[in-house]
């Protein structure tokens, strides 16, 4: 159930996407390439404002006097045609004077009446202007900011300036890809990846894929995957196999699969060519003696060695002699130029690990930098495709090419991936890991390629964020919810549903007049999607419903059993603790649903011939309590004390179908990923957001909820007087001794300046 508008619909509908925020009945889709605006409710499609709005209010209890706001939705719709100055000043006289001792329009709290005239004032330019500049308007203007002051419409109205500033972008991002890579022909453009083997590959490096591919496929051209293997500390072999298992989850698949070790005697031989050419010498100065002459443009010692001596000290390192480990062997370049990069970078150094493609045949390795270019232009590519943080490293990549006299490779740059509250260091990461806290690389806490598909991103999903992102060069850390957003646009229309209900304080129903023996029907999987198939639904009459729909009804009221009828609410029978234990109802099939304002789920009481299936719903929250961590930063002190979540439920036996990976919807919960039978036999399935706020925080302190503790210390909280209610966010400790007045107010609370 969604409203689809574009940002460009005039005039804009801002009562519908206020109550929608306001009621949490709907979710907002922004399409530009729609005209209009639509609801897609229950079954049924609305297009006009009012209307949105009144089937939202009714939905919301938002109704309000039928007959007072059946009148302020026609001044609604007459307010922006009024052009005549008499007019719109006796109108906003009008408003002003009922508004005079009236915090709303309608009763004495929101209604429909409320949402459609403010929405009809915001799109007519005379009226705001009138409002704006007449200071005797001031009941009409107070009215007017109360409404924009309250949460649901500021959320509404931030998420129309994120559309557009998104919809900026794309335009922007989609001009950057019609210029195409430079210099490209049409059949013979070659991108490459060049991953490290030595970790999983993550989301980072999932935008890097999937541009080269991109580009690869746009010109008819070709991609290599190549294994940077320059560094035998850090590298397995096991980790290859690992990162082709990566892409293909992304569906990537290189043309050609190489690895830089390949081409190491080819390397070798260029070393020897640049040090002879005197482009190239031998060092022994000490690590941090030469980083701290590299800062300050202070020449090494051995820059003029002879060529000679420099030759002596490279076939030295070759042997891996003690002599040999004190050399390496740097490019000459600049002493002193303002790009450090360029201040004679090492280019070969001493590794006695034995390489686990070559073993030890080698005890020297070129660097990334130096070894990079040379593969590139010896393997063909044109267009090497690299993260904005290489940006002054290029000019160190054209020199190799140069000193080397070799083929030129074209240079793309595109900012790194990065986002809020996520780590993509392998060392971070691995910390995590080591200590317990997530239970692999495919956690679904983990921004890995292994660990996002298991949460529930598609690869659609990611590849339309990848490419929506582009060649931008923006370096920004980059919030989860559009790319969650664009990933329930994926699966909305393919996504089966099912039912299922929380096992704690779950309510027993008895429905008169249901069938006297358990009636099975065949109903489709997807009421939209003929083609996703279809589902047994066992009716009974007795029922099991959700504690927190129990407790919301009203005696002798009316409400709708989804896929079954109307039903009454005749009793209710409540425990000690004020929880309902059970409840009667009188099945009304003969009711309107559409004028019921609760649509509930349900299970039937499970039976021998009917069981119901055990399931876990696990819900996850960020590892880390910072937005960005620094690099001063230990990852220590900011991890989430609780970040896991389980909640045991029942579930429709249709659920036992689904294989590993299906994904699917559980009506009014959300979207879950099937992850599985676990060693208790229960089905477990992941919550995937869906780029809702409310949707990507955790779900602790709820009923039934299980909070799965991280093993390490929770930072420290100060004693604080009574009991401390359960909370969803991690405890910090107070910075100081604040007295709080005490309010009713729905408005933020501010300390007092002069204190």
């Amino acid at each position: 159930m969604s409203i689809t508008l574009s940002t460009k619909t005039s005039p804009f509908p801002y009562a519908s996407i206020a109550i929608a925020t306001y009621t949490q009945k709907v979710d907002i889709n922004y399409d530009e390439s729609v005209d209009g605006v639509t609801l897609d409710f229950e079954g049924s499609q609305v297009s006009a404002d009012d209307e949105i709005v009144a089937v939202l209010a009714n939905a919301g209890g938002l109704a309000g006097d039928s007959v007072k706001t059946a009148a302020y939705f026609e001044l609604a719709k007459t307010l922006p045609t009024l052009t005549a100055i008499p007019d719109i000043v006796a109108l906003l006289d009008s408003l002003d004077n009922h508004l005079a001792y009236r915090t709303f329009l309608v009763g004495h709290n929101i209604t429909a009446a409320d949402f459609i005239v403010w929405g009809s004032i915001k799109v007519a330019p005379k009226f705001i202007g009138f409002l704006k500049n007449g200071q005797q308007y001031v009941h009409l203007l107070r009215w007017m900011s109360h409404i924009e002051s309250l949460e649901p419409i500021q959320t509404a109205l931030a998420s129309l300036t994120a559309a557009k500033a998104n919809k900026a972008r794309s335009n922007k991002t989609a001009a950057g890809f019609a210029l195409g890579l430079q210099n490209a022909k049409e059949g013979q453009v070659v991108t490459r990846f060049p991953p490290e083997p030595s970790g999983y590959l993550h989301i980072g490096h999932a935008k890097a894929a999937m541009l080269n591919q991109y580009f690869a496929k746009m010109y008819n051209g070709k991609m290599i995957i190549r294994f940077d293997d320059t560094n035998p500390t850090k590298e397995r072999a096991e980790f290859e196999e690992t990162i082709l298992q990566d892409l293909e989850l992304l569906n990537i698949r290189g043309d050609k699969i190489t690895h830089t070790s390949d081409y190491f005697d080819q390397i070798y031989e260029l070393a020897i060519q640049i040090i002879k050419s005197g482009k190239a010498y031998a060092d022994d100065t000490e690590q941090l003696q030469m980083r701290e002459e590299r800062g300050k443009g202070v020449a090494s010692a051995h820059r003029d060695d002879s060529i000679e001596d420099n030759l002596r000290h490279f076939e030295e390192m070759k042997t891996g002699s003690p002599e040999g480990l004190r050399w390496c062997i740097r490019a000459k370049i600049s002493v002193d130029n303002q790009n450090k990069t360029l201040r004679d970078p090492v280019i070969y150094r001493c590794n006695l690990i034995p390489h686990h493609r070559t073993g030890d045949k080698w005890k020297i390795y070129p660097t990334y930098d130096f070894a990079c270019p040379i593969v590139d232009s010896l393997e063909g590519v044109t267009h090497a495709l690299r993260t904005n943080e290489y940006r002054e490293r290029n000019a160190q990549y054209q020199w190799m090419i140069k000193a080397l006299d070799m083929r030129g490779v074209d240079i793309w740059d595109f900012s790194r991936l990065s986002f809020i509250y996520t780590l993509l260091s392998k060392r971070k990461l691995h910390w995590f890991v080591d200590n317990g806290i997530v239970g692999g690389w495919d956690d679904p806490r983990f921004p890995t390629i292994r660990g996002i598909r298991r949460r529930g991103l598609t690869v659609d999903a990611l590849s339309q964020f990848m490419l929506a992102q582009g060649p931008s060069q923006a370096i920004v850390s980059l919030e989860w919810d559009m790319i969650w957003a664009i990933n329930k646009k994926v699966i909305d229309p393919v996504a089966p549903r099912f039912w299922a209900i929380v096992k704690a304080n779950s309510v027993s129903v008895t429905i008169n007049g249901g069938p006297p023996a358990p009636e099975v029907k065949t109903l489709p999987r997807h009421k939209k999607n003929p083609d996703v198939g279809e589902k047994k639904t066992v009716f009974t009459s007795t029922i099991l419903v959700e504690q927190e729909d129990a407790i919301s009804f009203d005696d002798q009221e009316e409400i709708t059993l989804m896929d079954w009828g109307n039903a009454i609410i005749r009793s209710k029978t409540t425990g000690p603790s004020g929880d309902v234990t059970s409840l009667t109802m009188d099945l009304h099939l003969e009711g309107d649903f559409r004028k019921t304002k609760k649509k509930i789920t349900w299970l039937a009481q499970p039976s021998k011939d009917y069981p119901l299936v055990d399931v876990t719903l696990l819900d996850y929250d960020y590892l880390i309590t910072k937005k960005k961590l620094e690099e001063t930063d230990d990852v220590k002190d900011f991890v989430t004390p609780v970040s896991e979540f389980r909640e045991e439920a029942f579930a429709d036996a249709n659920v036992s179908t689904l294989t590993k990976g299906d994904i699917i919807q559980f009506e009014r919960k959300g979207y879950f990923i099937f992850d599985g039978t676990a060693e208790d036999g229960k089905l477990e399935f992941i919550r995937i957001p869906d780029g809702r706020a409310a949707n990507l925080a955790s779900k602790a302190g709820k009923p039934g909820v299980v909070s799965v503790e991280a093993p390490v210390p929770a930072p420290e909280t100060t004693a604080d007087a009574g009991p401390v209610p359960p909370s969803t966010m991690y405890k910090v400790a107070k910075i100081y001794e604040l007295v709080k007045p005490v309010s009713t107010t729905k408005m933020y609370t501010v300390s007092n300046v002069y204190e």
